[in-house]
């Protein structure tokens, strides 16, 4: 492992805390009192007003929420207050509690912003976070006043998850979205970006597994077993009241552009999906500037 000032995963992280800082956001740790802690990045209490609206960022299973949302963060952070949580077992979000599911992940993330006095928001989740998302639009219709689902087959079923792995051409899904080697990783990202990265160096994707892919390693594999979706064959989902965005890459290849078409059915009247062309799994990543302004149009519609 190289040491951190000879870390080139190390240095960028520091240049995304300090995006984030620059943003008006700052670093904070807080006690539920239910033996679960949440690390968050939120505005300063005292930049808060009635003008602006709130907005949480919900990351994705893979690094910590700055490694997912720089670009959404400095969009955003003008025009709305934002908030991103860690969920639970990344960075330093922890629980005492044997929940695993990520109907827990949203009942957590509730009650932090609950704690802290955010009354009405809209959620946007990625991938994983979609399904948190989800859930916490169902669960709290009041105060949850939009939804952004990108890249998140919320409507996930178990052939949907055995085709994942016939493509990844592993035996299981923490092989996939735990890497422990440079070879797993470029699996991973191969099937997660639609540009390729065979180039990239061994000892950098080791630093990169090393420094965001090894901290609670037994916890996430308890995560994936936990959720509640995709465990069956066919997708039990109920429409959500909210209005609902739900964004895509076409080129997407962990959860496929059917998926997203399907997962529109089901979410009702209320649900549209915009895809976005030439991206995969991570389309906040690969063209910010067009999901960041769709994101913000459907937002700020009446």
């Amino acid at each position: 492992m190289a040491p951190s000032f000879l870390s080139l995963v190390s240095l960028y992280s520091l240049y995304l805390r300090r995006c984030f800082t620059s943003s008006g956001l700052t670093s904070k740790t807080l006690d539920l009192k239910n033996g679960t802690t949440i690390h968050f990045w939120g505005p300063n209490p005292d930049q808060i007003t009635l003008q602006k609206p709130s907005i949480v960022l919900i990351h994705g299973f893979g690094p910590v929420a700055i490694w997912q949302w720089r670009k959404q963060v400095q969009f955003f952070a003008p025009h709305f207050h934002v908030y991103v949580p860690d969920l639970i077992f990344f960075g330093n979000s922890t629980t005492k509690s044997a929940e695993r599911s990520e109907v827990f992940q949203a009942l957590s993330v509730g009650k932090l912003l609950e704690s802290i006095g955010v009354k009405k928001f809209s959620v946007m989740g990625t991938s994983y976070g979609g399904f948190v998302a989800y859930h916490m639009a169902k669960m709290w219709p009041d105060k949850v006043e939009k939804v952004v689902i990108a890249s998140s087959g919320v409507n996930m079923k178990r052939s949907d998850n055995d085709a994942l792995l016939k493509r990844a051409k592993l035996q299981s899904i923490e092989h996939l979205m735990l890497p422990e080697t440079p070879s797993q990783l470029r699996t991973l990202t191969g099937l997660a970006v639609s540009k390729k990265l065979s180039i990239i160096p061994d000892f950098f994707l080791n630093d990169f597994v090393e420094k965001l892919y090894s901290d609670n390693r037994k916890e996430k594999m308890e995560l994936l077993k936990g959720l509640t979706l995709g465990k069956d064959d066919t997708a039990n989902l109920s429409p959500l009241q909210q209005d609902v965005l739900i964004l895509w890459g076409d080129q997407d290849q962990i959860f496929p552009l059917k998926m997203a078409t399907e997962l529109k059915e089901l979410l009702g009247e209320k649900a549209r999906l915009e895809v976005i062309e030439k991206t995969s799994h991570v389309p906040q990543i690969e063209n910010p500037q067009l999901f960041n302004n769709i994101v913000k149009n459907f937002l700020c519609a009446p």
